[in-house]
């Protein structure tokens, strides 16, 4: 199935960049905005700033000023990513809960492969885009979820102590003066708490070891309201609740996990893939998080510890702490927690169609202009999925879909 956006859903699209268009206010700005972002939904292998000038241009004169044009919206005018993106979050809750209620939260990152030393944020640094340290800028995200599908409505710049303390390059990649150096996991509890104050509705925040193993962040996002089903790793040290309701003592993750018997691990399958069920054996405990930070055992939440034991697999090869709670069956939690895995074919889908890594600038400033405008981007094509296809349509949430733009 493809979907070919007809004269409604042009109408909607042009409804929807006029709602974003208020935000920008001034008339060039809302002209720059469509221009770039249909650039961003239409044909062409690069979604830069040239080739999209060329490709909307009727001679090189014409391409040479658009390309200009599109360079300064980007790149130097002056509007609110937070506030476009809000609007592109609420759009597509909205459309989301036509269909099913938005639940859960996702934070992440991926990297942005980059020559050179002077685009903002550039650093050798690990990126699972590339599985290895690499030169690279790195996003956090945070996107919203159902059980079907996911769009992100927030991004955030990584930048490194190495360039927050270089007034040198700050100046040259303009970064704001009022920015300062910020650890990933600080980044996605801001993005989080953007989107409480805005009013997106979420219950659940899931997330990879980066960011489960920090101690803050889980007991923030308890703070906030949330239940969490984050990914550690097996050297967290936890301490097990015996049959009798008693602390033992103090161990990791390892250790408890490879005194367990083969058959304490339960078989369950948490949905349909496309190659047939999806499943896995598990392993349910209940514990206290025993982090050495001076906080008495007993102020600390009681959660459970999960830990995964592929079939393939000789011993436990993935590990959880969750919030979740006791009513809920153990095939649900196992379901959410997967929920996390849609975010790699997320970025895949912002890269290939959007062109999110396709940013050739060195601001900071135009990094995030470019991200915004992939995020509204991608926002209308869900909310467009959402709208012509069923639950169960086996679709890649971009690629099925053949825009007009």
């Amino acid at each position: 199935m493809v979907y070919q956006l007809d004269a409604a859903g042009v109408a909607r699209l042009e409804d929807y960049f006029a709602g974003i268009g208020k935000l920008l206010k001034d008339r060039r700005k809302r002209e720059s905005f469509a221009m770039y972002a249909l650039g961003l939904l239409g044909d062409g292998e690069r979604k830069s700033v040239e080739p999209m000038a060329a490709r909307a241009a009727s001679d090189p004169a014409e391409a040479e000023r658009l390309h200009f044009k599109l360079l300064h919206f980007v790149g130097q005018a002056q509007w609110s990513d937070e506030a476009v993106r809000r609007e592109a979050a609420r759009y597509v809750v909205d459309a989301l809960a036509t269909r099913e209620p938005v639940t859960t939260w996702i934070v992440d990152d991926t990297g942005f492969l980059k020559q050179g030393r002077h685009s903002a944020g550039v650093h050798r640094q690990y990126t699972g885009s590339a599985g290895k340290i690499t030169n690279c800028q790195i996003g956090v995200s945070l996107a919203v979820a159902t059980n079907t599908e996911h769009a992100p409505i927030d991004f955030a710049l990584y930048l490194p102590e190495s360039w927050t303390q270089d007034p040198v390059r700050r100046k040259q990649a303009r970064v704001p003066d009022d920015v300062r150096f910020l650890t990933k996991t600080e980044l996605a509890l801001q993005m989080i708490e953007r989107a409480c104050l805005a009013g997106i509705p979420g219950e659940i925040i899931l997330t990879d070891s980066a960011y489960g193993d920090c101690c803050q962040f889980r007991d923030t996002v308890r703070l906030l309201g949330f239940d969490y089903a984050v990914a550690v790793h097996k050297t967290t040290n936890v301490r097990r609740y015996d049959a009798r309701g008693r602390l033992g003592p103090v161990q990791s993750i390892a250790q408890l996990v490879d005194r367990l018997a083969a058959e304490c691990f339960r078989k369950l399958t948490w949905r349909e893939g496309t190659k047939g069920p999806m499943a896995s054996r598990f392993y349910f405990c209940q514990v206290k998080p025993a982090p050495d930070d001076g906080i008495a055992i007993e102020s600390r939440e009681a959660v459970w510890l999960i830990a995964e034991r592929p079939p393939e697999e000789e011993s436990p090869t993935k590990f959880f702490l969750t919030t979740l709670p006791r009513r809920m069956s153990k095939r649900e939690i196992v379901r959410i927690i997967k929920e996390r895995w849609r975010t790699e074919r997320m970025y895949e889908d912002l890269k290939g169609e959007l062109g999110l890594d396709h940013f050739e600038g060195r601001s900071f400033v135009g990094w995030h202009h470019h991200v915004s405008v992939a995020i509204c981007c991608y926002a209308f094509l869900v909310a467009e999925r959402v709208r012509a296809f069923p639950p169960d349509a086996r679709l890649r949430p971009l690629g099925a879909f053949s825009t007009a733009a």
